[in-house]
């Protein structure tokens, strides 16, 4: 029968609680986000009928702000298991089947956040050697919106590797 390394769960324990930590960091960034949106709108909602003057940038920054924060919150609501699950059969099922399903699920999950990944970080890679801008009058440059995209599939990457982790340590999923 084969020991474990001493020290491993350790390891697995602290690198699942530093991406654990990197994702509710997440999580307030993307309220923070949110929350600047909410007051771009107010200050936009009294430009434009309170002074009568029209607005050119904050449509598209609140745009911008809300996707981000959907983006980078992703790893906050995988951390808070807030995304849509079924756990009608995992609830069924004892408790070793229930890690390995977990574990499953994890792998499957990664395998198409690793394929958002790659097409994020091509689009934002395009985006910055092109120099895209908006169409827009205020015009900004999309490789900082499109940044998003790889970082929130990122992170989302690292806390599905957390959650495989704690399944294969045993922890309850």
């Amino acid at each position: 029968m084969a020991q474990a390394i001493p020290g491993t769960a350790a390891r697995r324990t602290a690198i699942s609680r530093a991406i654990g930590a990197v994702s509710t960091l997440c999580g307030w960034c993307a309220a923070a986000m949110i929350l600047a949106g909410v007051c771009i709108t107010c200050q936009m909602i009294f430009v434009r009928f309170v002074l009568n003057q029209s607005t050119i940038w904050q449509t598209e920054a609140v745009t911008y702000l809300v996707i981000g924060a959907t983006l980078l919150g992703l790893p906050y609501v995988q951390k808070q298991r807030g995304h849509v699950n079924v756990d009608l059969i995992p609830g069924l099922l004892p408790p070793v089947l229930r890690r390995g399903l977990a574990a499953l699920v994890s792998v499957a999950g990664m395998a198409v956040v690793g394929v958002m990944l790659w097409y994020g970080w091509e689009m934002f890679h395009i985006a910055w050697v092109r120099g895209w801008t908006s169409d827009t009058v205020w015009g900004p440059q999309l490789w900082i919106p499109y940044l998003a995209l790889p970082i929130g599939f990122g992170l989302l990457l690292l806390q599905l590797i957390a959650d495989l982790i704690d399944a294969l340590a045993g922890k309850d999923v």
